[in-house]
């Protein structure tokens, strides 16, 4: 089949920023190669954003990021060509995701060694030298002992280092599927297909792979970017309420950093949370991608601007590790982290009061506590002082911490943000005080 490509490269503000935007357009040869062979696949068109950056590992210095058109197709995307010529292939999904209507024709070519298919958590199946493993869903099986569960497969069916691991589902999934690609033999390789909002708008970009460690989110990992991201916005539509306002919190991220305009748009536009058909739904996740790629080719290894990205978090990942993984979603999680860190930005001189109520309406507005306490504590901690300690010694444990004191993403304003440490005191206030 002919493809033409039709690239489009832009010019950022740092010279170290190089996005070439690449659509792909599949010509009237692909169509009538289908009809002359009823098996041949016709690809999904996509578009194709390349983000570049220094290599860390030998073996990818660029990731293709490609947005497709239409319903998602597994089949076309990863068996349009002759499988004979491609490396093996690790799949890594959970019983969820391969559940749902757009997956089912993929998984279904799998079968296990003795013929079954019972795509349940803990199957591993073959479709040719290609392998499928399927792992619980959710944050309660993101741990080291599902990513060895991957390696095993990996090793059971005598995987090379040029084979290619390829996660298929939410965060959880591809930072466990990265993570795993990153240890095999010292490193294989690694593609994405990211399935919830989340996933497509943050967690598959850039890089970042692992785990959680005992009560302690993503202890264990490493920096490993993946060579291509298929991103499918079709996929939203079969997302659980709960999940996709997850991924809207941070939609809400993005905008507050890196677009002033979308902050607007989301305050003017509250049906996105019920309208997954909005055409604000696939303009937001390329928005998204586009800051993060931009950062990523700055800062890979977050020495610098990449932490931005983390606004929230600090607070978030506290109130995840305390409440108990998996209890309350991530996305949830860092709402109420960014409107903790609208208000110590305030009690440390650097934004307004204006500023603080507009975080807080519109993070209301899309069901998300704002207040000083979280609910998900009530009942665990014997008051709120406790409560509040307890998330702050939590906070001292995180990963992007220099000294012995916390770090924060703050904010004076939309699009103006700082980094900075805070005290003790400063802290807990915001915790303990609405």
């Amino acid at each position: 089949m002919e493809v033409i490509d039709v690239c489009a490269r832009g010019t950022y503000a740092s010279e170290f920023i190089r996005v070439h935007l690449c659509q792909k357009i599949f010509l009237l040869a692909g169509r009538i190669a289908k009809n002359a062979n009823p098996h041949y696949t016709v690809s999904m068109q996509y578009e194709e954003k390349i983000v570049e950056y220094p290599p860390v590992h030998p073996g990818t210095d660029r990731t293709f990021i490609r947005f497709y058109e239409g319903e998602p197709d597994l089949n076309s995307i990863f068996y349009a060509s002759n499988n004979a010529d491609l490396p093996q292939r690790i799949f890594v999904t959970d019983e969820t995701i391969c559940a749902l209507d757009s997956v089912r024709p993929f998984v279904h070519l799998f079968h296990a060694e003795d013929g079954s298919k019972d795509f349940k958590r803990g199957f591993t199946g073959i479709r040719g030298k290609d392998v499928l493993v399927i792992l619980g869903s959710g944050e309660p099986y993101k741990t080291i002992d599902s990513v060895l569960q991957i390696v095993s497969a990996a090793l059971d069916h005598n995987a090379q280092r040029s084979a290619v691991f390829v996660g298929i589902g939410g965060g959880v999934i591809t930072d466990m599927t990265a993570f795993a690609a990153s240890i095999f033999k010292r490193g294989a390789h690694c593609e994405l297909m990211p399935t919830s909002l989340l996933c497509m708008v943050d967690a598959s970009v850039g890089g970042k792979t692992g785990c959680d460690f005992s009560s302690y989110k993503n202890m264990i990992g490493s920096f490993f970017p993946a060579q291509k991201i298929h991103i499918c916005p079709a996929f939203v539509k079969s997302l659980p309420q709960s999940e996709y306002r997850s991924g809207l919190a941070e939609v809400v991220k993005t905008a507050l950093l890196y677009n002033p305009e979308l902050v607007t748009k989301l305050e003017n536009t509250p049906s996105v949370l019920t309208d997954r058909t909005s055409p604000l739904v696939h303009e937001m996740i390329q928005i998204c991608v586009s800051a993060k790629a931009r950062v990523v080719e700055e800062d890979l290894t977050e020495k610098n601007i990449r932490m931005q990205l983390n606004l929230g978090h600090t607070f978030g990942h506290a109130l995840e590790s305390r409440a108990g993984l998996g209890k309350v979603s991530h996305g949830d999680a860092v709402a109420w982290g960014m409107s903790r860190a609208a208000v110590l930005s305030e009690r440390l001189h650097l934004c307004d009061k204006a500023f603080v109520e507009r975080v807080k309406n519109l993070l209301s507005s899309f069901g998300w506590e704002t207040g000083a306490m979280h609910s998900a504590l009530d009942g665990i901690f014997a008051d709120r002082k406790e409560a509040a300690r307890s998330l702050y010694d939590a906070m001292k444990k995180d990963k992007k911490n220099a000294s012995n004191k916390v770090r924060f993403v703050l904010q004076r304003n939309a699009g103006e943000t700082v980094i900075t440490e805070a005290e003790a005191d400063d802290v807990l206030a915001v915790l303990e005080e609405d």
